[in-house]
């Protein structure tokens, strides 16, 4: 549901139709952050191996960092799809309500533990002032342990989220309730 053309699931042909079916069995079903992609399926299926590389890939990263990043970059471009849909992720790897609402609004990031911290509060500066990072943003970075190849992947998921919440924004993909239900773990 959004504000162009979808193909439905029951209507989908071709390559659509058999990345809809692998959404299905992998995912329970399918997001309408991918929906939108149905007029082009070689985008969609591209958008979907880009997510899934940078989301569940081998990483130095775990996955609640990786969905606090998702978060907090998608709260910070207003994008309350995006939001809803990876603080219910993240629900699954942090139990504290009190995080992931500091997660969800953007603030008070300097106050969770030093290294998701320091990865959020980057993922921010990336998001809202990027002419403004320099080298020694990446210094904060390793002090707290993370590597090179950590440093890209955080770079990689900010990049994936401000991409993906101007598709969901620019085409006004709906959240609902019922989105966020049906899909099988991770």
């Amino acid at each position: 549901m959004s504000w162009i053309e979808e193909v439905e699931v029951s209507e989908a042909e071709g390559k659509l139709a058999k990345t809809y079916a692998t959404l299905i069995e992998q995912r329970g079903k399918v997001a309408n952050i991918l929906k939108v992609h149905s007029l082009n399926p070689d985008a969609l299926r591209s958008h979907l191996d880009l997510y899934m590389t940078i989301m569940f890939g081998k990483s130095g990263l775990s996955r609640a960092e990786r969905e606090a990043i998702a978060v907090v970059v998608s709260a910070n471009n207003e994008c309350d799809y995006c939001v809803n849909h990876h603080a219910e992720a993240l629900r699954r790897y942090i139990k504290d309500e009190e995080v992931i609402s500091l997660l969800m609004s953007a603030d008070g990031l300097e106050t969770l533990e030093p290294r998701l911290s320091n990865i959020v509060r980057h993922a921010e500066k990336l998001t809202t002032a990027p002419g403004a990072m320099t080298e020694i943003d990446l210094g904060e970075l390793r002090s707290e342990g993370l590597s090179d190849s950590d440093i890209l992947d955080i770079t990689l998921v900010v990049g994936y989220f401000n991409f993906v919440n101007r598709i969901a924004l620019g085409l006004g993909v709906a959240y609902n309730e019922d989105e966020m239900s049906g899909y099988h773990n991770d």
